[in-house]
């Protein structure tokens, strides 16, 4: 079903999922490297990119859910 899903998903949900994952992803490596450096700075502005991934991610899940409510509807 998975594969199903994600081969009939709109844009809107893929550009959330991918969005999501690349900013958690650079939030991650900003957080190493700050973390690794001793950059404080670095590893502390990490984290709202971190957030703003998760909060992509939840929004894909909202339009995921919305979209197979609708389905199951009819």
């Amino acid at each position: 079903m998975l594969a199903e899903f994600w081969a009939t998903a709109s844009t809107s949900y893929k550009a959330l999922v991918f969005a999501a994952m690349g900013l958690m992803a650079v939030g991650l490596v900003l957080s190493i490297v700050g973390n690794s450096s001793g950059n404080q700075g670095l590893a502390i502005a990490s984290l709202p990119v971190i957030g703003v991934g998760l909060v992509l991610h939840v929004a894909g899940l909202v339009v995921r859910g919305e979209k197979i409510r609708r389905l199951h509807k009819k």
